[in-house]
């Protein structure tokens, strides 16, 4: 998933930026919908998944350890078909919203697949439905044991399974319901266009120039973007408001006791693990967010900062574009300071033109690494203009396709990661970059440059996304006593904003449509914590590594090797940390103070 908040801000490099070539995939066809493996392939897996649920529907409890692992090793087969197939329809469309020949694709894509999942629905709810002990006697089979971890998982969702005929119904209306409202916010959203400078510019283009040397043009960039969005509240505000009642209705039938119940199982993360950490960080916004805006205003000579200084150039910040080669380099040179294998794996991605990296119309905006299927390879997205902030979220979308191709080797079935984990690799690869870059830069103005630009890229993925958690928590429990109206989402947006952002931040009236843009909202509610979790483990693993280098980096890929089969408490037990201990978040937290430390210090100096 992109690093959040993600802004960038100096003319485009010219050299030309890699495009991906997804032949990896499915083979290049005039029409990808009439490409003859594509069509096989949805051929094939329906026959089996027919055949699949007449072999095995209401059998599963009969069957032996070695049989019941046969039959989940046939589901991992379809369900890695069925994968690879919405993995090509899925980036496809990710650099072409705006083209509706590539939706039509997508969307029939999504309805097809989903027709053929229907037969394979059963197969978790009845294994659901076996009695604990009787499981337990299977799991003696070696062949089962293998997916011990993955039947943990599955059945940590028995409480809130609901009947054969509900989950099968909830599965179909998916792709008219939740689907749809998803695929139309993508689509208007990209189809947005921002006047500024004579041009008519992408919202991507238009962030781009929030860290613009010339405070004029991040002003007209910011009141574009405040105008544009708020002509759109109303449809941001339907959609929104759909999804959160849609989301309150299931959680209800599903038992799930707050709204951000069902994000946590699926995270593996107990609730009051993910409270420790939202009011940890909430309890620290004076001492990171608030004390470091106050800091910034005095350099750039205002009392407060206005919403479109928070991420604005130091006075006297010479930054040049970044050329593509520079930044490429730089990342596989810090990875591979940590780890030749490392390295090795993050090359394949520029060898092997997995990487789709040039802003355009009609792209998706921000930046992900998507990891396809374990038969394939990941791919990365990024819309890369040649700032600083771009190369180290090269650098974080980078740490995620590694991750990713070092877990492929557990099977499509545990090689997904839990959110919360999922981005330790990534926020890892940020730190080893902007590492490198700290030692070596001597010139002290451009230390505290990097410095601050690591501060604020800190504050964007723990405060900043605290703040989007607590922005969500209201919303969704506001919905449940009626429909939002626009003035009220804006009137969230602004109580949490000022409570993270602290009083040397200013906002303006557009500002209270902001909320509108950030897609995780809409296709992944609750999404947001896992940033600000992933950033606060790093932090005080770095801090591990930085003590005793040896040995470091082996123990630190076997754990991205482990994809999904290990719970946080035994991936971090080998580096002697337990994110259940109430102190663990405050270390995380104080890398960040002390690099505000650091700068104040360099203020008084």
């Amino acid at each position: 998933m992109a690093g959040p908040d993600t802004q960038a801000s100096m003319p485009a490099p010219a050299v030309a930026l890699p495009e991906w070539d997804l032949s990896d995939l499915y083979p290049a066809a005039k029409s990808p919908a009439l490409a003859p493996a594509l069509a096989n392939d949805l051929d094939r897996a329906e026959r089996e998944a027919r055949d699949f649920a007449a072999r095995y529907a209401g059998k599963l409890a009969a069957l032996d350890g070695a049989a019941l692992a046969a039959s989940i090793a046939d589901y991992e087969r379809l369900q890695e078909i069925l994968g690879r197939v919405m993995s090509f329809a899925q980036l496809r469309h990710a650099t072409a919203l705006n083209d509706p020949d590539v939706g039509r694709f997508y969307q029939s894509m999504r309805e097809r697949v989903t027709d053929i999942s229907t037969h394979l629905l059963f197969f978790m709810l009845e294994l659901n439905r076996i009695d604990d002990s009787i499981l337990d006697a299977k799991l003696s089979a070696p062949t089962l044991a293998r997916y011990r971890p993955w039947l943990r998982d599955v059945r940590a969702m028995r409480p809130h399974q609901l009947s054969d005929e509900l989950e099968k119904l909830l599965l179909e209306k998916d792709v008219t319901g939740r689907g749809a409202w998803n695929r139309l916010y993508d689509e208007t959203l990209a189809a947005l266009r921002f006047p500024l400078e004579g041009q008519s510019l992408t919202l991507a283009e238009t962030l781009h120039r929030f860290q613009d040397q010339d405070e004029t043009v991040r002003r007209a960039a910011a009141g574009a973007i405040g105008k544009i969005l708020g002509e759109h509240s109303s449809i941001f505000t339907a959609i929104t408001n759909v999804l959160a009642k849609d989301k309150e209705i299931e959680d209800r039938w599903r038992h799930f006791a707050r709204p951000v119940s069902g994000r946590n199982l699926a995270n593996l993360v107990e609730d009051e693990v993910v409270d420790a950490l939202v009011n940890a960080v909430r309890e620290s916004f004076p001492r990171l967010s608030h004390r470091y805006y106050a800091l910034k205003a005095r350099w750039l000579g205002k009392d407060q900062l206005d919403h479109w200084d928070r991420n604005a150039p130091l006075p006297g910040d010479k930054s040049v574009a970044i050329g593509w080669g520079e930044a490429v380099k730089t990342v596989l040179e810090a990875y591979d300071q940590f780890s030749p294998e490392m390295a090795r794996i993050g090359r394949r991605f520029f060898d092997g033109r997995w990487i789709d990296a040039p802003p355009k119309p009609g792209k998706s905006s921000g930046a992900f690494s998507h990891p396809t299927v374990p038969s394939a390879h990941p791919y990365i997205m990024l819309n890369y203009q040649g700032t600083l902030r771009d190369v180290t979220t090269l650098a974080h979308e980078l740490g995620h396709g590694v991750h990713q191709v070092l877990a492929a080797g557990q099977g499509l079935l545990m090689a997904d990661t839990p959110l919360t984990l999922a981005e330790t690799a990534s926020v890892f690869g940020e730190m080893l970059t902007f590492r490198k870059l700290l030692n070596e830069t001597r010139n002290p103005q451009q230390r505290r440059a990097l410095l601050a630009g690591k501060v604020e890229d800190m504050i964007n993925t723990v405060v900043r996304q605290v703040a989007f958690f607590e922005f969500e928590r209201r919303v969704h429990e506001e919905r449940r006593n009626g429909e939002l109206l626009p003035e009220q989402f804006g009137e969230i947006w602004f109580a949490v904003q000022g409570e993270s952002l602290g009083p040397s931040v200013r906002f303006d009236e557009g500002y209270r449509h902001y909320w509108s843009y950030i897609s995780h909202f809409i296709h992944a509610p609750f999404y947001v914590y896992a940033y600000a979790f992933g950033d606060c483990l790093v932090n005080s693993l770095y801090a591990v590594y930085e003590g005793a280098h040896q040995g470091f980096a082996e123990k630190y890929l076997d754990a991205l090797r482990a994809g999904g089969t290990l719970r946080h408490r035994e991936l971090l037990a080998p580096f002697g940390l337990d994110a259940t201990d109430p102190g663990f978040w405050q270390k995380g937290l104080g890398v960040i103070a002390g690099l505000i430390d650091q700068l104040e210090a360099m203020d008084k100096a």
